[in-house]
């Protein structure tokens, strides 16, 4: 960690003052004159992620201006951990106050880098914070924003459905939780058909992981990842170019994992359900096939319209387990289509919910959490276009308009409509690098489903 949470900052520590555009003004005037010159001289302006380092008069460095979007801002310090000279800072008095959290969040994740095969370039700078609820609550968040990126960065090769459930086991023996797995042809004994379907045809067996936390008498709430660790495209096989990023396919269990993390670090008053279907998408003789159709565990026959439509057939399993136990919420993460990409691009996850003031609290915390996500309608008038002349649904619609509804709406008839459920189609993975964003695996909307969570279910 590059973070330090300590009563006083080390001896030899550089202070770090925070400023804004709409700030500099002012605090340029309470500096010392040779300060400002040195700062006119660098051009500094006080733009958010840019920063001016500040010599003393023997030379060495003597403080750090940094330019931030506002003190709220959850990315104010990212761009500084791998910018600054090796060392150690702390905030210092001057300029604008900061957020603990957001600080603590912000420069942990500035840090990070996915490092298990390519070392990183240079040590990242530290940072010493004062030790209390705020600092602890933004490592909280950092730590399980890292892991989830890990997940998805890790390769196929070295990500398949064995070593997730083995990550479901690493953040549960963390937190006293309690893990089972289906695995193989035990799938089909203990009543999940369709995500034996899709996994059967891959050398490394499917299974389904379940988590538990919390006590008996809080509340339950299941969160449901889709863990698709590879997506070939099955016989309805993928371009090259689909298929290259397709070791994100189980971003939606690296999100649900991170959530749980979260909720179980600063433990919610909840009773805490994850489920995780884990398989992998392979073409071989015994794949699943396009017409094929298969009973789920609801009951519901599913008929095969392409094979590359195989998360939700998986979820649809998960999702009909985790309405036996009755839960109070039901959340599942998924990157299900390409279609809510198209409508809504990599950094906004699709939203879909049956209670609309519901959702509307959601988006509008997100954007109050700059995590955003956006509503998209459960159009029930496209139901038919998921219906089949042979069997009660099929997983892909009539044609490509609102591929997004139609699987959505495909999950929402595993899903009692009374139950309170949120369906979330996110990307997870950035495409363009910003500060503390670097390209690759992301975990999203999950500072927002935890203070949505933390709103809902208050502690005592």
């Amino acid at each position: 960690m590059t973070v330090q949470l300590e009563a006083r900052p080390a001896r030899g520590s550089v202070p770090i003052h925070l400023t804004s555009a709409g700030h500099w003004a002012v605090h340029k005037k309470s500096l010392a004159p040779e300060v400002r010159r040195w700062l006119d001289a660098t051009d500094f302006s006080a733009k958010a992620h840019s920063h001016a380092l500040v010599p003393g008069p023997d030379g060495a460095l003597r403080e750090v201006w940094a330019g931030v979007r506002d003190a709220g801002d959850p990315w104010l310090l990212a761009a500084l951990p791998k910018a600054l000279p090796a060392g150690h800072y702390h905030l210092g008095l001057a300029g604008l106050g900061a957020d603990i959290a957001a600080a603590a969040m912000s420069w942990e994740l500035g840090s990070y880098t996915f490092d298990l095969y390519k070392p990183r370039p240079r040590e990242a700078a530290r940072l010493s914070l004062p030790l209390d609820a705020s600092s602890r609550r933004g490592l909280v968040l950092a730590a399980a924003t890292a892991a989830t990126r890990d997940l998805v960065n890790t390769p196929a090769e070295h990500m398949g459905p064995a070593e997730l459930a083995e990550a479901v086991r690493l953040v549960a023996r963390q937190h006293k939780a309690k893990v089972r797995e289906v695995v193989g042809d035990k799938l089909l004994a203990q009543g999940f058909p369709a995500v034996h379907a899709v996994g059967r045809a891959a050398a490394r067996a499917p299974r389904m992981v379940e988590m538990t936390w919390g006590k008996a008498r809080d509340p339950l709430v299941t969160l449901v990842g889709k863990g698709v660790c590879f997506d070939s495209g099955g016989l309805d096989i993928k371009s090259a170019d689909g298929m290259r990023l397709m070791k994100k396919d189980m971003g939606g269990a690296a999100n649900a994992l991170g959530l749980a993390q979260m909720i179980m670090a600063l433990a919610l008053p909840v009773r805490l359900q994850l489920l995780i279907p884990a398989v992998e998408n392979a073409v071989a003789g015994n794949a699943f096939r396009p017409g094929d159709i298969y009973k789920t565990r609801a009951g519901l026959h599913v008929e095969i319209g392409n094979t590359d439509a195989e998360g939700r057939v998986i979820l649809c399993d998960a999702l009909a387990y985790g309405v036996e136990g009755q839960p109070d919420l039901m959340i599942d993460l998924a990157t299900l289509t390409g279609a809510a990409r198209t409508a809504l691009g990599p950094a906004l996850p699709a939203l879909f919910c049956r209670d609309l003031a519901m959702a509307r609290e959601l988006v509008d915390l997100g954007l109050a959490q700059r995590d955003p996500l956006w509503h998209m309608p459960l159009w029930s008038d496209y139901h038919g276009l998921i219906e089949s002349d042979i069997a009660d649904i099929v997983n892909t619609g009539k044609g490509a308009m609102a591929g997004a509804i139609t699987a959505a709406l495909f999950l929402a008839d595993f899903v009692p409509a009374g139950l309170p459920w949120l369906h979330i189609d996110l990307f997870a993975w950035s495409d363009s690098a910003r500060p503390g964003r670097p390209v690759g695996g992301e975990a999203q909307a999950l500072r927002t489903l935890l203070a949505w969570l933390e709103r809902r279910y208050p502690r005592a």
